[in-house]
């Protein structure tokens, strides 16, 4: 059994040219996750289905804040006791104004790096879909 203490939290951050707010519909609702971060997502209350080509992940929102944050764990992660999580949270400068999206996520230690690269490639995808550059 793994132990959260063999993943290594990280947390990367991307600016972002969309409103908190509109960018809060596509962190936070399955049809706003569908658009960027796998190929389609079903929701039933706290459980949230990913599905990609051709494999499923479900994943338990743990908290949301209306504008502001998501938060979930994957299930394979709480069958195997661990409290990792994945968060993306919206961040905007107080002076500038300018807004940047939040990831933190866990990873093996080998892994980090593909793990972010991943989060690169799905950010990409998500400012695609918002026209941001």
């Amino acid at each position: 059994m793994l132990l959260m203490d063999d993943k290594i939290k990280f947390e990367i951050e991307f600016p972002i040219q969309a409103s908190p707010q509109l960018l809060y519909q596509y962190i936070s609702t399955p049809s706003g996750l569908s658009e960027w971060f796998s190929d389609n997502v079903n929701s039933r209350g706290e459980l949230f289905t990913f599905i990609w080509d051709d494999s499923e992940e479900q994943a338990k929102l743990l908290s949301k804040k209306n504008g502001e944050r998501i938060k979930f764990r994957w299930l394979a992660d709480e069958e195997d006791e661990l409290t990792t999580y994945f968060e993306i949270k919206i961040q905007v400068d107080e002076i500038t104004k300018d807004v940047s999206l939040i990831i933190i996520d866990f990873a093996d230690g080998d892994e980090v790096e593909e793990a972010k690269m991943l989060w690169e490639n799905q950010v990409s995808s998500l400012k695609q879909v918002l026209g941001s550059s």
